[in-house]
């Protein structure tokens, strides 16, 4: 009588700590694609601040932009970077739609500041 006590015991615990295991088991794969998927889009944000600052210095070569046009748009570009960032944070990982149409809106300000700030150093064509 005591053994079958003993194994029914045993079999219960292990009845119950199963599922216990198993949804471990179950998030772990999620969170490293999780973490996977972050670790892409840092990357592709390193890469896109990597273009701007080359295309920055580009202008600046070219006689197009000045140094410091150049440091102020690199500088707002990074600032754009750290405040999406914050966003993230703050929500959890996803930026809502209006703060992706915000992002978006002050991309297209910048960009637009860095081409006139090209186009009137540019030379006119006569």
């Amino acid at each position: 009588m005591g053994l079958k006590l003993t194994v029914s015991a045993a079999v219960a615990s292990l009845l119950f700590t199963a599922p216990a295991f198993a949804e471990e088991v179950a998030h772990a794969p999620f969170q490293e694609v999780k973490e996977a998927r972050k670790a892409r889009r840092e990357a592709r944000v390193i890469r896109k601040l990597e273009r701007v600052e080359g295309k920055l210095n580009r202008a600046v070569e070219h006689g197009r932009l000045s140094r410091a046009q150049a440091d102020g748009f690199l500088a707002e570009v990074r600032q754009l970077h750290a405040d999406v960032q914050a966003q993230r944070q703050a929500s959890g990982g996803q930026l809502t739609e209006e703060q992706r149409q915000q992002v978006k809106e002050r991309t297209r300000a910048l960009r637009e500041r860095v081409r006139g700030a090209v186009k009137a150093t540019q030379p006119q064509a006569q």
